[in-house]
């Protein structure tokens, strides 16, 4: 069955290690598309997302070795193929091929892609910015074909920050004739890493961490290995998991630096943080809640990856709180799922208000990655048992869920 099994209400107590980040990965792997040679990518999660992009990368003649977390990637023979579409349909990062493609082999034909439904995200600017480096695009029903003899640098200003636009251009623009300028430019820490990665293969890029980006294009990049940063969106998720079980865990490897926002709001909703060298010990029963409302935004504001985690965590606060919604319009999907453990919530518009509620375990359904890790959290602080079904979508984020949350003890079973 595709679903996990939680017997709530148990404190959480231990330690685990924070996986590889997804959403670093990604695009760090569609990045070894521009380096003819093999690339080494350490730490790298063993999700259903990477899953997916591995398979891609071999449909286009690239050879793929996995030992573990180290991913080994050789695309000296990269060859214009079909990619399969059950991958580039599930996976909205498979987008992040188009830039990189174009700029190794210059023609480019793929399906729409796909992933989680929490709103529009329209692959419209994609495609705009890659007409303005000098791409021909031709879109149908189902999908588009791309080409371009050379790629050239231009200015590229955006609408709005995004972070996957900003991802694409900037592997379109490292072989690109020219200077190309991105502003704004995303800053998430997804972001710096896939730029360190293509500096350490001989790209030339200005203004990593800014919301302006300069890349001076080269003509070739070189082969690297390179580590991964660990996850701060699944820190987060184990961060909510023991405040609203009022446990003490440490979390090894958690990236507190770029975790800011999500730190300071957890102290202000009654957590208590110690930062070591090699992680962060939560312990969340030491204060009472004094944060009411949060909005997320892009980095280095609240991240709206961790709005429904924090959604559980204000549910079970006992108290009222709202939550405003700014980068995904269609983001609430799990208020229904919680109001069937008992929770108390009600969207207006792009804002949710949390009212003062007693959960209980049920059988809910995960309908996108965030929300569903988001149910897992709210039933293991509740007494009775509950089960989350379709749990394949929170596999695309979380490398072993339910180990590492035993790790942790909690009382979960695959079901």
């Amino acid at each position: 069955m595709d679903a996990v099994r939680i017997y709530g209400g148990k404190c959480l107590e231990g330690q685990t290690t924070i996986q590889g980040s997804k959403n670093a990965s990604l695009p760090i792997l569609a990045a070894t598309l521009l380096i003819n040679g093999i690339c080494e990518i350490e730490n790298c999660p063993e999700i259903s997302d990477v899953y997916h992009m591995l398979r891609l990368l071999k449909s286009l003649g690239c050879e793929v070795e996995r030992k573990g977390t180290l991913v080994r990637v050789n695309t000296e023979k990269l060859s214009e193929c079909d990619m399969p579409s059950d991958s580039v349909g599930v996976m909205r990062s498979s987008i992040m091929l188009l830039g990189a493609l174009l700029a190794r082999t210059g023609r480019v034909c793929m399906e729409y892609p796909g992933g989680c439904v929490i709103g529009s995200r329209p692959i419209n600017l994609h495609l705009q910015s890659l007409r303005k480096m000098g791409v021909v695009i031709e879109e149908n029903e189902t999908g588009f074909c791309a080409e371009t003899s050379r790629l050239r640098g231009t200015v590229l200003k955006l609408p709005f920050v995004s972070v996957g636009v900003t991802e694409n251009a900037i592997l379109a623009a490292v072989l690109a004739e020219g200077e190309t300028v991105i502003k704004p430019a995303a800053r998430e820490p997804e972001i710096q890493a896939l730029c360190e990665f293509l500096q350490r293969a001989g790209a030339k890029i200005d203004g990593i961490g800014s919301n302006c980006l300069v890349i001076h294009g080269v003509n070739r990049l070189h082969a690297v290995r390179y580590r991964v940063p660990a996850d701060r969106i699944v820190a987060g998720t184990y961060l909510s998991a023991c405040m609203c079980t009022g446990g003490r865990i440490f979390l090894r490897d958690a990236p507190a630096h770029h975790m800011e926002s999500v730190l300071n709001c957890a102290v202000e909703m009654g957590a208590a943080i110690e930062y070591e060298t090699d992680g962060i010990l939560i312990n969340g029963r030491d204060h009472e809640a004094t944060c009411h409302m949060l909005a997320t935004g892009c980095y280095p504001a609240f991240p709206t990856d961790m709005q429904s985690p924090f959604m559980v965590v204000m549910a079970l606060s006992g108290q009222r709180g709202c939550i405003e919604e700014t980068v995904f319009e269609n983001r609430f999907r799990i208020v229904p799922e919680l109001c069937k453990m008992g929770a108390d919530i009600t969207v207006h518009g792009n804002t949710a208000y949390i009212g003062s509620s007693k959960l209980h375990g049920a059988i809910v359904q995960a309908e996108e990655l965030r929300g569903g890790a988001a149910l897992v959290v709210a039933a293991l602080a509740v007494e009775g048992t509950s089960i989350v079904t379709n749990r394949h979508y929170i596999d695309r984020g979380y490398e072993d869920i339910v180990l590492s949350l035993r790790q942790l003890g909690a009382s979960i079973e695959l079901a």
